[in-house]
């Protein structure tokens, strides 16, 4: 019987070298694996670290655009403001061009018969200038007519 004990603590002592080799494999393998991991981690908050540098730079400048773009909207402001005065200026100007317009029609509407005697009278006052113009280019004609048949007659009298 104590054969049988020495076997089984020779099995036992076997059994437990086989699982410390197991165990060391395992651990070395999960060493390795920590191992790749910790440079993986490494890396990636090295890289980390460039993004959040990129991010933050960006950051800057998307404020600084932000700001710019601020104050152009702002001064653009004032000219939409400007334009609608002068769009308003337009319509009152349209207004009161309307205005008179309407005015000078109903006026004329009103004076229409005195409009149309006042056109008459400068008809007549056209004519009587013409007429007066043309007895005006006659009568040099005339008296030259006259002067000529004058010394005409004088000349057989003197013969």
């Amino acid at each position: 019987m104590e054969i049988i004990l020495y076997l089984s603590a020779a099995v036992a002592a076997i059994a437990f070298f086989i699982l410390v080799l197991n165990v060391s494999k395992t651990l070395k393998s999960v060493d390795k694996t920590l191992d790749s991991l910790s440079r993986t981690v490494d890396r990636l908050e090295g890289q980390m670290q460039g993004v959040t540098s990129e991010t933050t730079e960006l950051l800057h400048k998307t404020n600084v655009l932000a700001e710019d773009i601020q104050q152009k909207t702002e001064q653009l402001n004032t000219v939409f403001y400007a334009v609608k005065d002068v769009g308003s200026s337009v319509q009152q100007l349209n207004q009161s061009v309307k205005n008179v317009t309407t005015n000078v029609a109903s006026e004329l509407e009103k004076n229409q018969h005195k409009i149309s005697q006042a056109v008459q009278w400068g008809s007549v006052v056209k004519q009587m200038v013409d007429k007066f113009k043309e007895r005006k280019e006659q009568s040099p004609v005339s008296m030259k007519n006259e002067a000529l048949v004058n010394d005409a007659k004088e000349r057989q009298r003197s013969h």
